[in-house]
C-alpha cells in the first residue's frame, strides 16, 4: 500500500533549485506528487508512493540541495490519493 506524506520545508528554501532538485529525486524514487513555494518562505511537499521511497525523500528534505540551508521541516500523514506524476506549482 503507498504512503502519502505532506512536508513543509523552512529555512533558505526558495530560489536554491529546492523543488526541481525534490521532482528529479521524487521522479527517480517512483514517488508522485508536487512542491510549491508558500508566501511565507516556506515549500510545501505532497508525496505519495511505495513507503520507502517516500521516507528517502522525506530524508532529502531534511537538508535538500547544495545550496538550500534547512531549519526545519514539519511532516504529516494523509491518505493516498493515487497520483501519478511530479509537478512544480
Amino acid at each position: 500500500m503507498p504512503a502519502r506524506r505532506r512536508v513543509f520545508v523552512s529555512g533558505r528554501v526558495q530560489g536554491v533549485f529546492f523543488r526541481e532538485t525534490c521532482r528529479r529525486i521524487a521522479l527517480e524514487l517512483s514517488v508522485s506528487g508536487s512542491a510549491q513555494n508558500l508566501p511565507d518562505g516556506r515549500v510545501e511537499i505532497a508525496m505519495e508512493g511505495p513507503p520507502e521511497a517516500v521516507q528517502q525523500l522525506v530524508n532529502w528534505c531534511r537538508h535538500g540541495p547544495p545550496r538550500a540551508y534547512v531549519t526545519k521541516i514539519e511532516i504529516f500523514d494523509e491518505e493516498p490519493r493515487g497520483e501519478t506524476g511530479f509537478f512544480i506549482s
